[in-house]
């Protein structure tokens, strides 16, 4: 069982993402935009993170670049999570340290594919 943080402003994305990892057995926790997602992630150190990228304050982007670049949090694998379909979205997470990305809404063996390959 892996500890997962679900980085999203949605809760109804939020609710979504909680149910399907504790049907296949991972603890959640959440934060509601970038600034607090990269204080829980300092907090809490889970052993991954699901990303949005469209959020106030600190952008999904920004937030996994702080985490992903940042010793203590460095090891964390980031999923971005996204309505974000371009190329160059992909391209640009992957440059501040992503290590996937999905586009919302992301099937549940996707999502659990690339969450287990990461684990």
């Amino acid at each position: 069982m892996a500890k997962i943080l679900i980085v999203d402003d949605s809760q109804t994305q939020i609710q979504s993402l909680m149910k399907i990892l504790a049907k296949n057995g991972h603890e959640t926790i959440t934060a509601e935009d970038g600034d607090s997602a990269v204080t829980v992630a300092r907090e809490e150190l889970p052993d991954l993170i699901l990303m949005d990228v469209v959020m106030p304050g600190l952008n999904g982007f920004q937030a996994t670049r702080h985490i992903t670049k940042t010793e203590g949090t460095q090891h964390i694998p980031v999923i971005i999570l996204s309505s974000k379909d371009q190329e160059t979205d992909k391209v640009w997470a992957e440059r501040q340290g992503a290590s996937g990305y999905l586009i919302k809404p992301a099937s549940e063996d996707e999502l659990m594919s690339l969450i287990n390959k990461l684990l």
